[in-house]
């Protein structure tokens, strides 16, 4: 059976309870037309780049699907008809990963270096130490901006 990614973007409001909830709904649809669901992860709530549909951010979702593209249409077709869902995509891969996905390696370096302090705030003269002082002007006026 060909193997996909669907990652789906599920409003703001909603809580985790409600996401998992919808994760399972589809993973239901995949089982029912002969499919399997290899690994879900939830990414998070996390900011949208635009806003879409007057939501500034969405709840991240991946399902690893290994199913046939009856299931995948059936799949999509609910994620249209949804008002909880404000964007999705479906890709057909080649393999399926068993480890996480980058999202959450990303998430784990973080959490990793979360104890060294951000960059700029360990010099001295705040994050801007690396620029020379700006020299004087005669007269020691400031020039009107434009």
């Amino acid at each position: 059976m060909p193997l996909y990614e669907h990652v789906f973007l599920a409003r703001q409001d909603l809580g985790t309870s409600q996401v998992d909830a919808i994760a399972a709904q589809f993973s239901q649809i995949v089982e029912e037309q002969g499919g399997k669901v290899t690994k879900t992860e939830y990414w998070g709530l996390r900011t949208l780049t635009y806003r879409i549909r007057k939501n500034r951010k969405a709840h991240y979702v991946l399902l690893n699907v290994d199913a046939p593209a009856a299931a995948v249409q059936e799949v999509e077709r609910n994620a249209n008809l949804s008002e909880d869902i404000i964007r999705f995509l479906t890709v057909r891969v080649e393999a399926l990963d068993a480890e996480p996905s980058a999202m959450m390696r990303r998430d784990r370096e973080r959490a990793e270096r979360s104890d060294r302090p951000e960059r700029g705030f360990d010099r001295p003269g705040g994050d801007r130490g690396d620029r020379p002082a700006r020299p004087e002007r005669a007269g020691g006026e400031r020039r009107p901006r434009f």
